[in-house]
């Protein structure tokens, strides 16, 4: 018997399940997916037992996390709905998705948990917003979310109304640094860097800001401020920022992807 099984290993589900693994013996873990395939690799690359149906790891494991898309939530959903119990804590990490809605498709008294990871989970340096449905949650219980997301990163317990506001903040974000990553690359490049060289300067760099305004507890703003002498090279380049609007062109992708997701919910 296992303890925690995902429905679906697609990218998010392996990053997790890798992450697991730092904090759970394989034997804990298990997971399900359409794709036979996909199962064969993943049972060869992380030394976890899968099951051949969602039905048997509901039967199986007290958490379920599902790891599949918003669109596939239905067909899954019914496929489990019989199983599941008020023993169950069921995860989800698919936007769009709400509390309401799982509970009126799994059962009132079903313990449900909405989180919203990102992709650099796959390196354990994910960050995730974290909500409970209401319901008393065991120690035991909230422990063991508590390993699983800290496996991968880091996570904040938030209202569900905010978790919109996190897919936007570091759901969705983590493509706008590897563009400027890229961007700052390509620069590199044009100034004379080898390649593989540029992206690791761009990359490190991004990192170690990253890390300055995690570890200092500085406001963004004062640590820029820092790197900014009276008329030098970073300033005139922090003014041609604010000239081609790159502050607001990140705003702006953020109020796409929240509208993206509104859309999705309907």
């Amino acid at each position: 018997m296992a303890l925690i099984g995902f429905i679906g290993i697609g990218n998010m589900g392996y990053a997790m399940l890798g992450g697991a693994l730092e904090k759970f013996e394989p034997e804990e873990l298990t997971f399900t997916d359409v794709n036979g395939k996909r199962l064969e690799y993943v049972k060869e690359q992380k030394g976890v037992n899968y099951l051949h149906d969602n039905t048997t790891l509901v039967e199986q494991c007290k958490y379920i996390v599902l790891s599949i898309k918003p669109q596939f939530y239905d067909v899954v959903l019914d496929s489990i709905k019989d199983k599941i119990s008020p023993g169950h804590v069921v995860i989800s990490i698919a936007p769009g998705i709400s509390i309401d809605y799982l509970k009126t498709s799994l059962g009132e008294d079903i313990k449900i948990v909405r989180a919203m990871p990102n992709t650099p989970a796959l390196v354990n340096e994910g960050m995730s917003g974290v909500c409970y449905s209401n319901g008393n949650y065991t120690e035991d219980e909230k422990s063991v979310v508590d390993k699983l997301f800290s496996s991968i990163g880091k996570y904040e317990v938030v209202p569900e109304q905010l978790l919109d506001a996190v897919i936007c903040a570091s759901g969705s974000s983590p493509a706008y640094v590897y563009m400027f990553i890229e961007a700052l690359a390509d620069s590199g490049v044009r100034y004379g860097i080898p390649r593989d060289k540029a992206y690791t300067f761009a990359a490190q760099t991004v990192l170690g800001a990253a890390k300055m305004v995690l570890e200092t507890g500085k406001h963004p703003g004062e640590l820029k401020d820092q790197v900014c002498s009276p008329g030098g090279t970073t300033i005139a380049g922090v003014a041609a920022l604010e000239e081609y609007g790159f502050r607001n062109a990140i705003m702006k992708a953020s109020d796409q992807c929240f509208n993206r997701i509104q859309e999705m919910k309907k």
